[in-house]
Parts: structure tokens; sequence; C-alpha cells
């Protein structure tokens, strides 16, 4: 048997009734901090939440810094990576956190062949065809 998600206490089904200033006094000072200035802007992006998941569009957002809420909680977002728009599931384990924390800027170095002039024998096989 699966144990039940519960966040300072709470389900997660009691988080989503929360007005989101409620929430807020559930988190840390430096969340419950953004979310208090930025509820304004969580409150938008849920309602936009609401409105596509009814047309069945994807999320777009480029707003990284936004704090996680309850009631984003099952959503599919797509969060801009400064290159790409990369696809996030929102679980409950991510309440409190940044959309920006997952979709990440940097991804892992591919390394492939050196280049010409890279090495001694590729300069010199370089210099042989010119």
């Amino acid at each position: 048997m699966a144990k039940e998600f519960t966040y300072r206490g709470k389900t997660i089904e009691e988080l989503k009734q929360m007005d989101t200033r409620e929430f807020a006094k559930l988190v840390k000072s430096r969340t419950r901090r953004t979310i208090l200035r930025q509820t304004p802007v969580i409150d938008r992006f849920v309602s936009k939440c609401i409105e596509n998941k009814a047309s069945n569009k994807p999320i777009k957002t480029h707003i990284r810094e936004l704090v996680i809420v309850p009631k984003m909680v099952g959503y599919n977002v797509q969060v801009y990576s400064g290159k790409q728009f990369l696809p996030v599931e929102i679980l409950p384990e991510m309440i409190s956190h940044r959309l920006g924390e997952f979709s990440l800027t940097r991804q892992k170095v591919k390394h492939g062949a050196a280049g010409i002039g890279a090495t001694k024998s590729s300069l010199a096989k370089a210099s042989k065809k010119t």
C-alpha cells in the first residue's frame, strides 16, 4: 500500500482547497515572501492551466521563478529553458519549489571528434592538403 502524500501534515486534497495566501503560511519564510509577492501571477497561471486543460493545448511559460502551489499539481507544463520548451509534469513532491528547477538550462557536454588544427597530427594533415 502506497503512503499518501502529505505536506506539513495536510493531504493534497486539503492543500488544493486552500487559497494561495493560506498555503503561503505553511511554507518557509523565503518562499512565503515570494508567494505573497507573486499571488496575482500565480492565480493567473492557475486559471490559464484550467482553461488550457479544457482545450487540451500545451501550457507554455517563460516564468521559471514561479513557485509551485498545490493547485498546479497534475498539470503538464512546458517551461522555457533559454533555448527550448521542456515538458514538466507537476507532482505533489514539487510543491514550494520553482518551475525552473525542473527545466534544466544546461545539458551534458557531448564531445565530438577534434577539429582541424586541434591536434598536431591534424595540423600536419591540413597543411599537406593546401
